[in-house]
């Protein structure tokens, strides 16, 4: 890898930013230039597109190119075997519009890498030696960091001479106390196997809390705000002034809320019982935990409109499914109302939490007391933009911010190298 004195002249001012997931490859391509005009618009922004059901017997590719007016998407399946041929497929398709890795206008390539551990606070110019903690910590995100590394991988091959930079999902969390990070176990036993709360979305919940506190017309250091990223991954967080002071995931991303297919909170007994009473393996346990629980564990469906639409219908298992979830989703809600002390907004963000409008009532739902109601006629509006939700007389404001990690991705590595000679 080259180092970062070798990297694009200050001309080149585009960041393609790869978001490689377990089973998907999301990218960006942004003209850094004004980047203030990209916030919740396509200025600025030069192609999207999404790689998903990577390795299952179809896949699909879609590529939307934002320039020259009237582009149009294109979208076609076929098989994509593993990230490497995805990687390969997303070069493809950008250079197919003028926009290639070959550009000398393209200043670094920024990648999501989901755990850095305590040792990555902040973006970082991947180097051999950064690879290999990255491949160090795929035990506590077996899902993820492998598709990171080998999207790392195939980008450098394809472009050798530029920056490459890791942008950490569990950065944003490195602020929390020690009270907060900390397990309850014997403190030599976590120091020697770094057990300890990483946390997890820490783009989305960087970039939700900074666009919450512009929403509501006031410095992030001003503002006390419990972020909630509702996706098929889930997570909540309570930030106080800009800084993260708790999270919900924890060593892994499998604590906390019930998610997709992931079972949030357990008693970690369960994993005890499991292998002693049902035989489990520790494999076969993990399986369990990480895939086959949470909402799909519970009804069979985890797709939120799924349920809803089976619970319209008089569905019990989805309604007791989705019971659980709020649930769940209230104990976080009012535990980081107690640990904030002040709360002056709760932003719903990610696929779940921007666009499943009876999930948002039923969470604030009952919380009047603590200032929290959602306005229904907002809450039912459709909306790509940050907006708030709850009526005029509430306390705490409730807002709807969709979320935009590739930005932060893109600001952060333009930020680390895009003014570099």
């Amino acid at each position: 890898m080259t180092s970062i004195e070798s990297a694009a002249p200050v001309t080149a001012t585009r960041v393609l930013v790869l978001n490689s997931g377990s089973s998907s490859v999301k990218y960006q391509l942004l003209d850094m230039r004004d980047t203030q005009s990209i916030s919740g618009s396509a200025a600025g922004r030069l192609a999207v597109g999404l790689v998903e059901r990577i390795g299952e017997e179809t896949s699909r590719i879609k590529h939307t190119p934002l320039t020259g007016g009237g582009a149009e998407e294109r979208e076609r399946e076929e098989p994509i075997a593993d990230h490497e041929a995805a990687l390969k497929a997303v070069s493809a398709e950008l250079a197919a519009d003028g926009l290639g890795l070959d550009s000398p206008e393209l200043a670094a390539i920024g990648h999501r890498v989901v755990h850095g551990g305590l040792k990555f606070s902040a973006p970082t110019v991947i180097t051999d030696e950064v690879l290999a903690e990255i491949q160090r910590l795929v035990p506590v995100a077996p899902l993820h960091n492998p598709a990171n590394i080998t999207g790392i991988r195939t980008a450098q091959a394809l472009r050798p001479d530029l920056p490459q930079v890791a942008v950490f999902d569990t950065a944003f969390h490195t602020t929390m106390p020690e009270s907060a990070a900390r397990y309850a176990i014997d403190v030599a036993t976590a120091d020697q196997h770094r057990v300890r709360r990483y946390g997890f979305h820490g783009t989305s919940h960087a970039y939700v809390s900074r666009a919450t506190a512009k929403l509501l017309g006031k410095a992030p250091e001003d503002v006390n705000v419990i972020v909630l990223h509702l996706g098929n991954g889930a997570s909540a967080s309570a930030v106080r002034g800009g800084r993260c002071v708790d999270t919900s995931m924890g060593l892994t991303p499998l604590e906390g809320l019930v998610m997709g297919t992931r079972s949030g909170d357990v008693d970690p007994a369960v994993v005890f019982h499991l292998a002693r009473v049902g035989g489990m393996s520790i494999d076969e346990v993990d399986a369990l935990l990480n895939k086959k629980s949470g909402l799909v564990g519970l009804c069979g469906d985890n797709d939120m409109r799924v349920i809803r639409r089976r619970i319209d219908e008089g569905d019990e298992a989805a309604a007791l499914a989705f019971e659980i979830y709020i649930h769940r989703l209230k104990k976080y809600i009012g535990a980081y109302y107690a640990v904030l002390g002040r709360v002056d907004a709760i932003a719903f963000t990610a696929g779940v939490g921007e666009n499943a409008a009876p999930v948002r009532e039923a969470a604030v739902a009952g919380l009047e007391e603590l200032g929290l109601a959602v306005d229904g006629e907002l809450n039912a509006v459709r909306s790509d933009e940050a907006r708030l939700i709850s009526p005029e007389y509430a306390r705490v404001a409730v807002a709807v911010v969709p979320t935009d990690e590739e930005l932060e991705i893109a600001q952060q590595t333009y930020a680390l190298v895009g003014n570099r000679p």
